[in-house]
């Protein structure tokens, strides 16, 4: 098992969904343009989306706020200077916040009309914070 699945599953409050195929993982980074980071990958292909300890994760799944290609496309259109090989992660829902992730893992957060701030390097690290 790996680092972030094995930390995800055993965090409180840990709510996982149906795990995605590795199709379905390809076929959402064909949509998006991107190359999820390995991490993050695992974590799809374990649990496709997951809530956990506070966190609202993005994933490959049915629900509009939680799917990655949905939320990412969304969130292009409001924070034009994220890169568009980023993907959310999380939609904060506080002042427009969103967490995003680059295909290296880096885990940065946007406000509409600022600079992206990187706050850690990994998903492990973020759902720690």
């Amino acid at each position: 098992m790996s680092k972030i699945v094995s930390k995800i599953s055993a965090m409180r409050s840990f709510k996982g969904m149906m795990p995605a195929t590795d199709e379905q993982i390809t076929t959402a980074e064909q949509r998006l343009g991107v190359q999820f980071s390995p991490e993050y990958r695992e974590y799809l292909s374990a649990y496709g989306a997951a809530s956990v300890f506070g966190h609202e994760l993005t994933g490959i799944c049915t629900l509009s706020r939680l799917n990655v290609i949905e939320v990412t496309i969304s969130e292009r259109v409001d924070n034009p200077s994220v890169p568009l090989n980023w993907y959310v992660i999380e939609e904060t829902h506080i002042d427009s916040i969103v967490i995003w992730q680059t295909e290296t893992g880096e885990i940065f957060q946007s406000i509409p009309n600022m600079p992206p701030l990187k706050l850690c390097d990994s998903l492990s690290e973020y759902i720690d914070l």
